[in-house]
């Protein structure tokens, strides 16, 4: 029998992932909606271009900046769902206990990469601030703007990793199911 304290704090983490699951939700729109925008673009650039009109001058750069940004939305709804890169063929064949142990390792490697990210990508993102540092290509922009989404990214992501970590805690000991490859 689980203690209140325990029962209280897992309720009080079901209600904050599930706020954050329509929060993801929200920020893949966004990233949706942008790869819509990023591919007219392109299409207009090029029937312009081969209309004679001289094509879309904008679009190769933002091209690249949308890409980048949109990989920082999806990262932590793709990690959610389990829809990103995983290789678990040793996982399935390790002992269900030590199995579940490489589980923590992954997520508490993958949340400290997160942190690392975050606090070197704020440490950058101020200095180019601070500096005023400029790109300078078609448009011209402060270096900061394209910099800015990677801690607030990686920071989603960590949070993300933090929930992984509490499913895991909760569930029956052994390989999680909520977030795993097509095996």
């Amino acid at each position: 029998m689980k203690r209140d304290g325990v029962v209280e704090v897992s309720s009080v983490m079901a209600r904050l992932s599930g706020h954050y699951e329509r929060l993801l939700d929200g920020l893949m729109l966004v990233a949706c909606l942008l790869l819509l925008g990023m591919s007219v673009m392109i299409g207009a650039d090029v029937v312009s271009r081969n209309l004679g009109a001289g094509g879309v001058a904008v679009s190769n750069e933002l091209s690249e900046d949308i890409l980048y940004l949109m990989t920082l939305l999806a990262a932590p709804w793709l990690l959610r769902q389990g829809q990103h890169i995983r290789v678990d063929i040793i996982l399935r064949i390790l002992p269900t206990r030590v199995a579940w142990m490489l589980e923590w390792v992954g997520d508490i490697v993958g949340l400290l990469c997160c942190l690392y990210f975050v606090w070197y990508g704020a440490l950058v993102t101020v200095a180019r601030y601070s500096a005023g540092s400029i790109v300078i290509k078609t448009l011209i922009t402060p270096e900061w703007w394209t910099l800015a989404p990677l801690p607030v990214g990686f920071v989603l992501l960590g949070i993300e990793f933090i929930f992984r970590m509490h499913r895991l805690a909760v569930a029956e000991i052994g390989l999680r199911d909520d977030a795993v490859s097509a095996a």
